[in-house]
């Protein structure tokens, strides 16, 4: 099941008061949605998205992100307009919300916990044990990635994703590191099936590109 990739005029302006919402799942498959533009970090009770580092996300910058999953399999796409031009940012599911300093989120979401935290063993930090969507920007700040994996992520176990400086490292001890935290998207990804997490329709994943 494949989120759609559109954003029309009306949709890129209401995108800044949507929030996440599953589409209620039939049998095994469930899907989120967000669209929403990062906001300062302040009050991350105000908003769904937060930057740490105006320099590097500014404010306004609009960012997508979509998880599809059925059976065993799980696809997550990220997208992003008006961030830093000709940039690398690491991009990562976490486990915990977005909250105004950059650590609340959490380490990373693991479908094998590694045992030992913070990790960095290349045998649990790695684009198959975790959701990893690095992306390079264009010289208008736009740009988007897309992962899949062979699970599912456990209900209430991933709650957002994080923004990071540079690209995924992978080499032993650095693996899974990529600078500083520098913007928190909330998504609560894997709902319960059957479960709206607010009302009203579920938010459009968007490619946010013309």
């Amino acid at each position: 099941m494949h989120l759609r990739h559109t954003l029309g005029a009306a949709s890129a302006a209401a995108a800044l008061t949507l929030s996440v919402a599953a589409q209620p799942a039939v049998a095994e498959n469930v899907s989120v949605g967000l669209v929403t533009a990062f906001a300062a970090a302040t009050d991350p009770s105000a908003h769904r998205a937060v930057t740490y580092a105006p320099a590097w996300v500014p404010v306004g910058t609009m960012v997508a992100v979509g998880e599809s999953a059925a059976d065993t399999t799980s696809r997550f796409e990220l997208s992003l307009k008006g961030a830093l031009p000709n940039h690398t940012y690491g991009a990562h599911v976490h486990r915990m919300p977005c909250g105004t300093n950059p650590e609340d989120s959490g380490p990373h979401y693991q479908n094998q916990p590694d045992p030992v935290q913070p990790s960095t063993d290349p045998a649990y930090a790695n684009p198959r044990n975790e959701v990893w969507l690095d992306l390079t920007t264009d010289a208008r700040g736009d740009g988007k990635s897309s992962a899949q994996v062979a699970w599912r992520i456990r209900p209430g176990e991933a709650n957002s994703l994080v923004l990071h400086e540079t690209a995924t490292a992978t080499d032993p001890g650095r693996a899974g590191t990529a600078g500083a935290r520098l913007a928190c998207v909330n998504v609560r990804f894997a709902p319960v099936s059957g479960a709206v997490t607010r009302p009203g329709p579920p938010a459009p994943l968007a490619s946010l590109h013309d």
